[in-house]
């Protein structure tokens, strides 16, 4: 069995070598082949001067590149940093620092607007296009390399010596304040994770697994993962409607699909080819609750579909989901513990709570990262002792404790019931509201400003800024709005902008958050203004 991520390919390429790996539009690569460009690229980073642990900033769209650039560091003992396409420079500019990363590997459309961002970030000393033609490097900038340079500058990598506990990723998320965090995942996580998604979903080599979700998406990267160690089929998308999602799954008879709430909401209105009704065998939902109607709705277009309700937490990269015979019974729950984890339920002092009384999920198990990124403070937040440690053991094992607040009925399934910190949950994404503040607050068009999420029956949360307006000004919404996208991908952009003047502060002089967002949450929503 593999024990590192790479081996996922490579196990399957000695094997059944000739079997598809991965399609993208006209690219098609089998196992043997997919493993050959992963050697390769492994070259690449060795000649590139890349040591073990390296960090390497992937910054690429879904393609068979961005696939086998993960598994080629992988391969070479460095660690990929997947980046989202739809991030702005701000935040591409935060990872790059924030990751260390020495190589940064992405398109010339993307590097377009990035020139300022990357003589500002001290690490990086290579920058890879796999398109088009690369600007001269400046004097004290990294190297520009087009692909085929790298890859023809490649050299035998030294023995990496790892081991399966040693990281292989980084993936970003939010939480409640700041810029995004990244968690770190070991090759024992990315593995361990692989081969639970496959025990509950019974994939085999014959699925063809439609990938529609970012990689630098825990639950998107697994896509891959599930289909490399099954020895299946993974078909990339990127796509522009919801329509395209089932033009693509009838073309290639996909059997696997997996989506998060906004997507399901549309799909589901859609008319269903009846070769997707015939193919799909399953398709799975997590980043946020799945509305009962949609699921309904689901149900009568798909008869024979098996609809899988998750719980995906980064830190644990998935931590639970709901058989689908329990669909009709529990439309609401979030299901059990996956296979090779426990969630346990518990009280503040970590005491395990009673049945349907509200607690802290805490994941246990082979799948916990290994904590932050140069973050040691936040670290020891989110991944402590497991509650009810067994006595005598000198080193106590640690757990992610999730901040998410479920309930565990009397037969053992868990409800979602909130969060116990303001991180926003929408589209799928989780979003920090100080991330937007700040840029808000960049865009100098607004006073203070409070960011928080209201329920969205689409969404699942909708981002709402209440704000003051410059002094002596007032509020000028649609400015702000086109400052803000300019610095903020489309799934951070606030929904609703409310201007308020004189926002109240605590004692310490400071706004009082919880105030405005009771006030607000308790009104229900409030308009433009």
């Amino acid at each position: 069995m593999p024990d590192l991520l790479h081996e996922l390919i490579f196990s399957t390429a000695a094997e059944r070598g000739e079997r598809c790996a991965v399609r993208c539009g006209k690219e098609v690569l089998s196992y043997t082949g997919l493993a050959d460009c992963v050697t390769k690229i492994a070259r690449g980073f060795a000649g590139a001067g890349l040591g073990k642990h390296a960090r390497v900033a992937v910054f690429l769209p879904k393609s068979i590149q961005a696939v086998a650039t993960f598994f080629g560091a992988s391969l070479s003992g460095a660690i990929f940093v997947p980046v989202n396409p739809l991030l702005k420079a701000r935040q591409v500019a935060h990872i790059l620092r924030d990751s260390g990363a020495e190589v940064l590997v992405s398109t010339s459309a993307y590097l377009g607007g990035l020139q300022d961002v990357l003589a500002r970030c001290p690490d990086l000393h290579t920058v890879v296009t796999v398109d088009g033609p690369v600007d001269a490097p400046g004097r004290d900038g990294p190297v520009n390399l087009d692909w085929h340079a790298f890859l023809a500058s490649g050299t035998d990598p030294a023995a990496a010596d790892i081991i399966d506990h040693d990281p292989v990723a980084i993936f970003y998320t939010s939480g409640s304040t700041g810029n995004a965090k990244g968690v770190i995942l070991t090759h024992r996580n990315m593995v361990a994770g692989a081969r639970s998604v496959v025990t509950y979903l019974d994939n085999t080599e014959a699925d063809r697994i439609l990938a529609v979700l970012p990689f630098s998406f825990d639950y998107g990267f697994s896509q891959l993962t599930t289909s490399f160690y099954a020895g299946a089929t993974v078909v990339l998308l990127n796509y522009l409607l919801p329509a395209d999602v089932l033009k693509a799954a009838k073309r290639y008879q996909i059997t696997g699909l997996a989506g998060v709430p906004p997507l399901w909401l549309k799909l589901g209105a859609l008319e269903w080819p009846a070769e997707v009704v015939r193919s799909l065998r399953y398709l799975t939902n997590s980043g946020g609750a799945l509305p009962v109607p949609v699921i309904r709705q689901l149900q009568q277009k798909l008869n024979d579909t098996d609809i899988y309700l998750m719980y995906v937490l980064t830190e644990a990269f998935r931590s639970t989901y709901l058989p689908p015979a329990e669909l009709d019974a529990r439309p609401t729950s979030i299901g059990k513990a996956i296979p090779g984890a426990q969630i346990l339920v518990v009280r503040k002092d970590g005491t395990p709570c009673d049945p349907d009384e509200p607690g802290e999920l805490v994941h246990r198990g082979a799948l916990v990262a290994a904590g932050y990124w140069r973050d040691p403070a936040r670290t020891s937040e989110r991944f402590r002792p497991s509650p009810g440690g067994m006595a005598g053991l000198p080193l106590a094992e640690t757990a992610v404790w999730s901040g998410d607040i479920v309930r565990r009925d009397s037969e053992g399934y868990l409800y979602f019931v909130g969060r116990n910190d303001e991180m926003i949950k929408t589209s799928g994404y989780r979003v920090s509201p100080g991330e937007v503040e700040e840029a808000l607050y960049e865009t100098r068009l607004t006073g203070a400003v409070c960011v928080f999420g209201m329920p969205d029956e689409e969404l699942g949360q909708r981002i709402v800024a209440v704000a003051e307006p410059p002094e002596d000004e007032d509020g000028d919404t649609e400015g702000l709005l086109a400052q803000c996208r300019r610095l903020l991908p489309p799934f951070m952009m606030p929904a609703q902008v409310i201007w308020e003047t004189g926002l109240p502060r605590n004692a310490n002089g400071k706004l009082d958050r919880s105030g405005i967002v009771g006030r607000y949450r308790a009104a229900g929503s409030g308009n433009n203004e």
